[in-house]
Parts: C-alpha cells; structure tokens; sequence
C-alpha cells in the first residue's frame, strides 16, 4: 500500500507539532545550556521539515499519482495472515505485557512472527528467546528502561 507523499507529509508535520508543543514542559537543568529538551526538539524539527517536503511534493503530484495505491500482497493469504499477526501481536503486547511482562511477550510474539512467515519451530522459538533476552538486557541494565516483568517478577535480576 503506497499512501500519497501529502498525506504521509500532513501525518509527519502533525507528529513533529505534537513533540514540540510536548517538549515545551520539560524543565530546564541548573547550569546547563541545554536541557532535556534538545534531542526531541532536533528530531521533531526534522520531522517538521522533512513533512512539509512530503506534503509539498504530495501536492504537486495529486493530479499525477492516486492519493492511494494497494500493494500485490494483498492478494496473497501469507502475507495477509502476516499482516494480521504482526496487528495482533502489538495489540496483545499493550493487554498482556504488565500481567506476562516483557520478556514472556517478546518471545510469544516474535515465535508468532517467524511462524506466520513459515520459519521452521526449532529456529523460530531458539532466535525468538535469544533475541527476547538480548533486547531485555540490552534495554533493562544498558539503557535502565523499565520494561514490565510480569508473572516473572519473582525472578527479576
């Protein structure tokens, strides 16, 4: 599915305004010239002018190219069921990842994946609990981001 570039430029511009307006409340750090607002600025920047290049240009051709175009895939039930669960499994990230927590959810999830994209189960469910275990730590002790631990909060290190 293409989307005309105006409309992905209109979606952009909105998310760029939403982070600036966000930043505004963030407060400022004794003795320092740049506060915690500066990278989310910069990037909200970028997104302002990077979607008003899209919008421009989505313009300009709104005579030329259709405002959408659906893809091939669409017609082929593995990637459709694909799509599907690829859907579903960030919809079920969001209901069951504080009760689960993070990493029996990555890894039901990315197991769920690599089967609807037909990857043999012995492959699936070994990269599917490496790959969960390498982004936890990698997100939970280097980068201190709270993920949930769930039902395995008993066994938290």
């Amino acid at each position: 599915m293409k989307l005309n570039d105006a409309i992905i430029g209109l979606l952009l511009l909105a998310v760029g305004l939403a982070v600036l307006i966000g930043v505004q409340d963030y407060p400022n750090i004794p003795g320092q010239d740049v506060g915690p607002d500066l990278f989310p600025a910069l990037i909200a920047t970028g997104l302002l002018i990077g979607g008003a290049m899209l919008l421009v240009r989505g313009w300009r051709e709104r005579f030329i190219a259709p405002w959408l175009v659906w893809g091939d895939w669409r017609h082929s039930p593995r990637h459709v069921r694909a799509m599907l669960v690829l859907v579903g499994s960030v919809l079920f990230y969001i209901a069951a990842s504080d009760w689960l927590g993070f990493v029996i959810c990555a890894v039901t999830i990315l197991f769920t994946l690599f089967r609807a994209l037909q990857l043999d189960t012995t492959r699936s469910i070994t990269v599917a609990v490496i790959a969960s275990l390498v982004i936890h730590f990698a997100f939970y002790k280097l980068m201190r981001v709270p993920l949930p631990w769930g039902v395995l909060l008993p066994y938290a290190w």
